[in-house]
């Protein structure tokens, strides 16, 4: 054997995979999708039949899930689509720092601070005055292929 120490450098990903495969013609309104490697949320599909060249066509209509841009995309139907690992988890809000970031309790007590206000007006206009009125709030964040952003919010009572 040897003598010598292995050293590794942490990455910090565990090399799972961001997306899974899923044959197109399988695929739903209100489902995920990878269009143009951006997640998108499902909002429209139609199949076209199959013309002389035998390949029956998905055209999907996605809203991306983080800057709600509108994404289209056309897919034989007999071919996989990547669909995200989309992962929702509630947090309950601490702080709101100056420089537009959160700070959030984590289930097992600790914090996480690396989430920025979301871009949406009327949710971000409900988390200032929430957290200013000394409320007690639960902030959804979704996460998808990497990136997280604060999705949904719930008023959970005031402070005691």
């Amino acid at each position: 054997m040897s003598d010598e120490e292995h050293h590794f450098e942490s990455k910090g990903d565990a090399g799972a995979s961001k997306t899974y495969p899923q044959q197109a013609g399988t695929i739903r309104k209100n489902g995920y999708i990878v269009i143009k490697q951006r997640p998108c949320k499902v909002v429209e599909v139609s199949t076209s039949k199959t013309g002389k060249h035998g390949h029956a066509k998905c055209h999907f209509v996605g809203i991306d899930i983080f800057t709600a841009k509108k994404l289209e995309d056309i897919v034989p139907s007999s071919h996989n689509c990547d669909v995200p690992h989309v992962n929702r988890t509630d947090y309950q809000l601490i702080d709101i720092s100056e420089d537009g970031f959160v700070s959030l309790l984590t289930e097992n007590g600790g914090t996480k601070d690396d989430l920025r206000l979301p871009t949406d007006d009327s949710l971000l206009l409900q988390i200032k005055s929430g957290f200013e009125e000394g409320k007690d709030l639960v902030v959804t964040v979704m996460s998808a292929m990497g990136e997280e952003q604060i999705c949904a919010l719930k008023d959970i009572g005031p402070k005691s």
